[in-house]
C-alpha cells in the first residue's frame, strides 16, 4: 500500500459546547466528518482511509459514513497524541508507505493541498501546510499586553501532517515511552530527529473549535469569504550568448541563451507579476530588485513561490494562472507538459489549474526576427473580504 490516511476523530470537543460532538454536527446538510473522509477517500493517491474515534460514538460514526469505503475505527486514547499513535499501531499490517494524518474537524481540505502534502514526503522526512502568521502578535499578563512578539519565522501549522509510515510510528512509540505530551505530530516528528518540510497551507482549511468556526465553514462553502481578482503580466528577454533557454523552470536546448539579471525565465516572471498584480503587490522588480546583486543568476522559482507566499499570508489563494509564451523558436511544444507541471509544482496547484501556450507573431517585431522570447500571463486569485 503506497498511502493510508488516518482521521483523528476522538475528541469531545469540550470547547464547542452542546451534546453533539462537532464532528458529528451538519454543515450543508452533511457530517463534518462525512466530508473530511470524503476528501480522502475521493483522492487518487490515497488507497485507505481509517477513522479513530471514541469508545462511545460507534453509531454517530457509522450514520456519519455510511455507504463510504473505509477501513473499520479503531478506538482512540485519552488525548489526540495517544489516539493517532494508536491509530497508527492498527495500520501496521498494511503497512502503508506513507501516512497522512488530519483532523476530522477540518473538512474543506482540498485535493491539490493533499497532493503538495504527499509530493514533499520523503525518508526521513515529513511535511505539512502552514500559513505565514500576518497579524501582529503580542503577549499578555491578565489581559494587558506584556511585549510584542516577533512574527518572523512564525507559521500556522495546518493538517494533514504526512510521513513515511515507519519514521512517524517509530517516532511516535518514542514518544510514548518518555510521556511526552506534544500538540501534534510534527512535534513528535521533531522530537525524533525527522525534518518537517513546509508546503502551503490553505485558509479555508481551518479548525472547527467554535461555533463560529462552523458558521465560517459554511460561508467558505458558499464562496461568501472570498473576493477575486484577476491581474496581468508581462516580461521579455533578449537572446544572447548561450546553448540554452530556461522557461517554466524547464531548461530547453537552444543556440542562444537569454539575457538578464536572474535565469531570465520570462514565463515565470511574467506569471510572478500577474500573481503580484492581482494582489495589489506591486510588480518583480519592487520585491527582487535588478540592482541587487543578491538576485543575479537567482532561479525565478523564488521569485514566484514568494508572489505566492505573500498571498497566502493575506489568506489567500491562487486559483489558475494561463500564461502564453510567444517565440519563434525554439519549439514550445514538446515542453509544454513539462513547464505546466514545473508551474503546478512550485504553487502547489492541481494540473488543471495552470495553462501554458505559446504561438508566433508571424515573423513580425523582435520576437519574428528571434531577437528574444515574450511572455504574457493571467492570474486569479481569492482573498478574504474585508
Amino acid at each position: 500500500m503506497n498511502c493510508a490516511a488516518l482521521i483523528v476523530s476522538a475528541g469531545r470537543g469540550h470547547r464547542f459546547g452542546g451534546t453533539l460532538p462537532k464532528q458529528y454536527r451538519t454543515i450543508a446538510g452533511e457530517p463534518v466528518l462525512r466530508r473530511t473522509v470524503t476528501a480522502f477517500a475521493a483522492h487518487p493517491d490515497v488507497d485507505a482511509v481509517r477513522v479513530v474515534i471514541h469508545p462511545d460514538d460507534r453509531s454517530l460514526y457509522d450514520e456519519a459514513v455510511s455507504g463510504l469505503d473505509l477501513l473499520p475505527p479503531v478506538h482512540g486514547g485519552a488525548d489526540r497524541q495517544e489516539s493517532v499513535h494508536l491509530g497508527l499501531d492498527s495500520l501496521k499490517e498494511l503497512a502503508p508507505e506513507k501516512i497522512l494524518i488530519h483532523d476530522s474537524v477540518r473538512p474543506l481540505v482540498l485535493a491539490q493541498l493533499i497532493s503538495g502534502v504527499l509530493k514533499a514526503i520523503g525518508p526521513g522526512r515529513g511535511a505539512l501546510p502552514a500559513l505565514p502568521v500576518a497579524d501582529t502578535l503580542k503577549r499578555a499578563d491578565d489581559h494587558v499586553v506584556a511585549g510584542t512578539v516577533d512574527r518572523t519565522g512564525l507559521w500556522r501549522a495546518q493538517t494533514p501532517q504526512g510521513f513515511c509510515f515507519a519514521d512517524i510510528l517509530a517516532a511516535h512509540e518514542e514518544a510514548a515511552k518518555r510521556s511526552e505530551a506534544l500538540t501534534d505530530d510534527a512535534a513528535v516528528a521533531e522530537q525524533a530527529g525527522l525534518t518537517v518540510q513546509l508546503v502551503p497551507g490553505d485558509e479555508r482549511n481551518l479548525k472547527i473549535t467554535t461555533e463560529d468556526d462552523l458558521a465560517r465553514v459554511e460561508a467558505f462553502m458558499e464562496g461568501g469569504m472570498g473576493l477575486v481578482r484577476v491581474g496581468t503580466g508581462f516580461d521579455v528577454h533578449r537572446f544572447g550568448p548561450g546553448d540554452a533557454v530556461t522557461l517554466c523552470g524547464v531548461r530547453i536546448p537552444h543556440n542562444a541563451g537569454l539575457v538578464g539579471h536572474s535565469d531570465a525565465d520570462a514565463g515565470l516572471h511574467a506569471i510572478t507579476d500577474a500573481l503580484l498584480g492581482a494582489a495589489g503587490a506591486g510588480d518583480i522588480g519592487d520585491h527582487f530588485p535588478p540592482s541587487d546583486e543578491k538576485w543575479r543568476d537567482a532561479p525565478s522559482d523564488i521569485f514566484l513561490r514568494h508572489a505566492a507566499d505573500l498571498i497566502a499570508s493575506r489568506g489567500g489563494r491562487v486559483l489558475n494562472v494561463d500564461l502564453t509564451l510567444i517565440c519563434e523558436r525554439p519549439k514550445i511544444a514538446p515542453h509544454r507538459a513539462q513547464m505546466r507541471e514545473r508551474v503546478a509544482e512550485i504553487l502547489n496547484l492541481a494540473a488543471d489549474q495552470v495553462s501554458v501556450k505559446a504561438t508566433t507573431t508571424e515573423k513580425l517585431g523582435f520576437t519574428g526576427r528571434e531577437e528574444g522570447i515574450a511572455a504574457q500571463a493571467t492570474a486569479a486569485i481569492m482573498l478574504p473580504t474585508r
